[in-house]
């Protein structure tokens, strides 16, 4: 690929400065890649009406093209030009959930490239709660299609920085933003048949959405190991560390027991190990680098925390990482599908 001048461009999240948000508008309908913060993780923009654009974003990440993109949009009038035979229920749910962290999937209107979609009829669109991606969508006067801006298979950004490490060269601007919110990427709901299916758990969790529509459930492959997900991206490998993951779960104390002697066993052997902690336990493993992701009775915070702590630990040269598994409930379910995707299902149960 050929290389490119990357901007780096700060802007104000609280009060973007909309000359500064403009220069990346204009790149935008230009046909350029522009990574931009949003409340989830920094996204991958291009104009999401624009095949050449959008084939650049798969190139640029490393992405597979049978993996489907997310349009962002800053209005529901937008959804109207871009989706058809919009729900009642839809409706229930952009009014109480957007701007906020909820991608959901609708029929496709013949506006939408087929590479957005990857050749199916349904389209994924959000509207992020964040002022400098809904001034970025509003000024650019098009969809943004905005994947996580990282490589392909790496752990999601939620700093610019770990933008520029992974793109810096590839795409034409940064805009650094500062740190994303909830730091993990948007709950996926298909709301295209008979019952609202959760494909991919995020910031907007099952109790919050069954709020509103009592129905819904989880796709059975965010849970159990030998289900194949139905969406197509959770398929692939994802937020991988360039270290190995284990992943344990079971009873804090004994996570605590099988992790602490893994960690002994493995620097026996000279491999430099990290550890993913809580506020609770780091003080209890004496071998390795120990890092807590935060308190277990703050589990958003852990979810703010996860893919930046798994970076720093690659940053420090470990190649073994051992970490402690999640309450799966409310966002325990998303930290614990993105765990269970970082250690490529290498997970121990003690």
């Amino acid at each position: 690929m050929k290389y490119i001048d990357t901007n780096i461009i700060e802007i104000n999240s609280i009060n973007p400065d909309e000359e500064s948000v403009l220069k990346g508008a204009e790149l935008i309908r230009k046909g350029k890649l522009v990574a931009f913060p949003t409340e989830t993780v920094y996204g991958l923009g291009a104009n999401g009406l624009d095949v050449k654009a959008i084939a650049n974003i798969f190139t640029a990440k490393g992405r597979p093209q049978d993996n489907p993109l997310i349009l962002h949009v800053y209005s529901i009038d937008q959804v109207e030009e871009l989706a058809i035979d919009i729900s009642k229920e839809a409706r229930e749910l952009m009014k109480e959930f957007w701007p906020g962290p909820l991608t959901l999937l609708f029929k496709k209107s013949t506006k939408v490239p087929n590479i957005i979609t990857a050749g199916l009829d349904t389209v994924a669109i959000r509207m992020p709660d964040h002022p400098i991606a809904l001034k970025l969508i509003e000024m650019s006067q098009v969809p943004i299609a905005a994947p996580s801006a990282n490589t392909s298979g790496r752990p999601s950004p939620t700093m610019a920085s770990h933008v520029e490490e992974d793109l810096s060269g590839k795409i034409d601007m940064i805009i650094d933003g500062g740190t994303t919110g909830v730091g993990l990427e948007s709950t996926v709901l298909d709301i295209t048949g008979k019952q609202p299916i959760i494909l991919r758990p995020g910031g907007i969790t099952l109790e919050d959405l069954r709020n509103i529509v009592p129905t819904v459930v989880e796709d059975q492959g965010i849970i159990h190991e030998d289900i194949v997900p139905r969406s197509p991206g959770q398929k692939y490998k994802h937020y991988a560390p360039k270290a190995k993951l284990i992943l344990f779960t079971g009873e804090v104390d004994n996570m605590v027991k099988a992790i602490s002697k893994k960690a002994y066993i493995y620097i026996s052997q000279g491999r430099n190990v990290g550890i993913m902690a809580t506020d609770e336990t780091i003080g209890r493993y004496k071998e390795g680098i120990s890092i807590s992701m935060g308190s277990r009775k703050d589990s958003r915070t852990i979810a703010h925390n996860l893919f930046n702590t798994i970076r720093i630990l690659d940053s420090k040269g470990v190649d073994i990482i051992l970490c402690e598994g999640m309450e799966r409930s409310g966002i325990g379910t998303a930290i614990m599908n993105r765990l269970k995707k970082a250690s490529s299902g290498n997970i121990k149960k003690v």
